[in-house]
């Protein structure tokens, strides 16, 4: 139901008459992000500051209104879906980046600054920030900070996580805290690292300051088909078992590659049954040494068409392949559905084996891109929204897809988050104390229960949510 009029001109006086939108049809514009869910929210606030952020979060407390954090909307388990309408809180209109310390190696962001807009600021000092989501040039980093996103290379660097050292957020209550701060050895409880990957359970991010890196002297990509994707799965342990860790591993299969190769022309073998792009920096004579040595692993595990990028032009299209490579499907199909199962290194042959056969028994295709230097899988299921009928089996199928990858030792997330799509399937890796650990946390930032509402932790009844009133779209899921 609608908010009621007093607290929407509440918001309206908090933000501004315009920054407020309840209207249907603009309503509309909020009502998904990347995943297959959607649901409307009741009204959009687009805040500008933290304390707008904080008055919205006062007024909702008083009312016992939900209130879900958004950002850019490019998030792929339904982390910003108003599954229990209330208000959105829109952050995109907070993009500035606020300071740059060349000297520290440190940025403080709004958290409406688009990923790949710091690093290209950060060049001017000869830095970049690691984390690189392949949404990068549209998400931001209020909502990887939320996610705890990686990207190709944070197989080197690491994950969101590793490169926060300090926010300002919001509570429930409207409070504005600042945790953490510059220190790499955090003394007494860690609240950054509960906050971030919390997927605005806990609260709403406004500030946040991250760690830069210097850029590299020396960057070589390599690009190397394999026949099958078990031989390129089998060249990835091989490498990883050499004690080489690349800055990045990425793998396509056949299906992936054709649709790229079609879309950017960027040099991708067909033929293949699967490829796989390398990459390795530092200094140029390490880069080169480590080039050299894993080229040899490669062609031993039956690589071959192995190229080095000769130019910045070239090493950009191979990466742009790579990270259009999820809109590139649309050639295929126009809708997919994305997991993102992760599976110790060495499983990898198994799980595409169980991804592969499972798409075959729903007669689903699927296309496999995937982190492969650290297990992260991305299986895309692709169908045609607008056959109706063919949702049950795409949820059923990614089910699967995801038992798959417990079975054989994983998790369910490795970078989207749990958000809606997954926290159904919680209890299949956590015991219900750890859950009701999880819930006593939240319980502490959050104690009416506003925060985003419905994600992460599953219905402990096994009550079904059927969201087709809220958003014309057959998706069932299960909510807290």
């Amino acid at each position: 139901m609608p908010l009621a009029k007093p607290v929407v001109e509440e918001l309206r006086r908090a933000v501004g008459r315009e920054a407020v939108i309840d209207s249907a049809n603009d309503l509309r514009i909020f009502e998904r992000d990347g995943s297959i869910a959607g649901a409307i929210p009741d009204a959009v606030v687009l805040a500008s500051n933290t304390q707008q952020v904080a008055e919205v979060m006062k007024i909702a407390s008083r009312h016992d209104v939900p209130v879900v954090p958004r950002g850019a909307g490019t998030g792929l388990s339904g982390g910003a879906v108003t599954i229990h309408g209330g208000i959105a809180l829109q952050v995109t209109r907070m993009r500035r980046i606020l300071e740059i310390d060349p000297v520290a190696q440190t940025a403080l962001v709004e958290p409406g600054v688009v990923n790949q807009e710091l690093s290209l600021v950060a060049a001017r000092h000869g830095l970049f920030y690691a984390p690189d989501p392949s949404s990068q040039k549209a998400c931001t980093l209020g909502g990887n900070a939320a996610e705890n996103s990686g990207g190709p290379h944070c197989l080197y660097y690491g994950v969101t996580t590793n490169h926060v050292l300090g926010m300002e957020v919001v509570l429930a209550d409207g409070s504005v805290h600042w945790v953490s701060g510059d220190a790499p050895d955090r003394i007494g409880l860690d609240l950054c690292g509960v906050l971030v990957g919390s997927e605005g359970t806990l609260c709403a991010i406004t500030k946040i300051k991250v760690r830069l890196l210097k850029i590299p002297p020396s960057v070589i990509t390599l690009l190397a088909a394999f026949p099958t994707i078990e031989t390129a799965s089998q060249a990835v342990s091989a490498v990883i078992g050499h004690g080489i860790v690349p800055s990045a591993l990425e793998m396509m299969d056949n299906v992936t590659v054709g649709a790229v190769e079609a879309h950017y022309h960027a040099g991708y073998p067909t033929d293949a049954g699967a490829v796989l792009l390398v990459e390795v920096d530092g200094i140029e004579e390490s880069t080169r040494e480590l080039t050299d040595a894993i080229s040899k692993i490669l062609t031993a595990n039956h690589g071959y068409a192995l190229r080095e990028a000769q130019t910045t032009a070239e090493r950009d299209l191979l990466w742009q392949g790579r990270k259009g490579a999820i809109g590139a499907l649309g050639r295929i199909k126009p809708n997919y559905y994305l997991h993102d199962g992760v599976v110790p290194r060495s499983r990898l042959p198994q799980i595409l084996s169980a991804v592969g056969e499972i798409g075959e028994h729903y007669k689903l295709p699927v296309a496999n891109v995937f982190h492969a230097g650290d297990g992260n899988l991305h299986p895309n299921i692709l169908f045609d929204m607008r056959d109706t009928q063919v949702m049950h089996q795409v949820e059923a199928a990614g089910e699967e897809m995801l038992r798959a990858v417990v079975g054989l030792g994983g998790a369910l997330s490795g970078e989207h988050g749990i958000g809606l799509e997954k926290n159904a399937f919680m209890p299949w890796i956590y015991s219900a104390d750890d859950l009701e650990a999880m819930h006593r946390l939240k319980d502490v930032f959050d104690p009416a229960g506003i925060l985003n509402p419905g994600k992460i932790f599953p219905d402990a009844s096994g009550k079904a949510v059927h969201l087709a009133g809220r958003s014309g779209l057959a998706v069932e899921a299960k909510w807290w």
